[in-house]
């Protein structure tokens, strides 16, 4: 079993920055892809972006190319979100998760095992 816990999350204005953080516990998360999504109310949980095993590989939602940047750090257990040039669309609840190794990188949320409870980003204009 894995744990995972977001932070970082909060209120920030148009064209602000944040860092999300997710620490994981329970077991190492070097064998584990590891992605970010985020959810409004009434929607589904949408895609951000996400990152490999090694860290070799990522993959973003248009939406956010350019303006996140998604890392991890697997000696700390721990990935990241940075987000810049944020925009009052980004509002929402973000949640990282964590899935096997050989999951595609664009996979929806049902290819991920865990998950954490969530943070809230909010972006006023």
């Amino acid at each position: 079993q894995v744990q995972l816990a977001e932070s970082g999350g909060g209120l920030v204005q148009a064209g602000g920055s944040l860092r999300l953080s997710c620490a994981a516990s329970g077991r190492t998360i070097s064998s584990y892809a590891m992605a970010w999504f985020r959810q409004t109310p009434g929607k589904e949980r949408e895609f951000v972006a996400a990152i490999s095993w090694s860290g070799g590989s990522t993959y973003y939602a248009d939406s956010v190319k350019g303006r996140f940047t998604i890392s991890r750090d697997n000696a700390k257990n721990t990935e990241y979100l940075q987000m810049n040039t944020l925009k009052p669309e980004d509002t929402a609840i973000y949640y990282c998760a964590a899935g096997p190794r050989w999951v595609d990188l664009s996979s929806p949320p049902d290819n991920y095992n865990y998950w954490g409870q969530g943070t809230q980003v909010t972006v006023s204009s």
